[in-house]
């Protein structure tokens, strides 16, 4: 029979974008919609970003991370994978909450995109006074 690896799942969330995480014990390898992280984001320079959870509780390149991730655009996905991984890595051991917590990373990032208004040519934004 074959040996099953521990799994730890998390959802992440920011903006519009969801981002359903998944690591298992590994060696640090990035897997983002069936692509690595440079194939899906582009730069190496964001990866820094993403990783943070794992810098937090010293265990880079200790976990595999598979995503799905859905909505949004590049910031918004980057903040729900980081999300995500927190989350995961709080199923993974308890003990890693105190210092995921006091970093802020455990926290939903509130900040949505205000809606347009009528009469407004954007959220706030007025036409346009005109005195005569």
């Amino acid at each position: 029979m074959a040996e099953s690896k521990a799994v730890y799942w998390g959802t992440g969330r920011r903006k519009t974008s969801t981002a359903r995480v998944r690591i298992t014990p590994g060696t640090g390898v990035y897997m983002i919609n069936g692509k690595t992280f440079e194939a899906y984001f582009g730069r190496e320079a964001l990866k820094a970003f993403a990783a943070e959870p794992f810098k937090v509780t010293d265990t880079a390149d200790r976990f595999d991370v598979f995503a799905n991730i859905k909505g949004g655009g590049v910031s918004g996905q980057l903040g729900a994978l980081r999300h995500g991984i927190a989350r995961a890595l709080l199923v993974a051991g308890d003990d890693y909450r105190g210092e995921l917590k006091s970093a802020g990373l455990l926290r939903r990032d509130p900040r949505m995109v205000e809606r347009k208004k009528y009469g407004l040519k954007k959220a706030r934004k007025r036409p346009q006074f005109s005195k005569r």
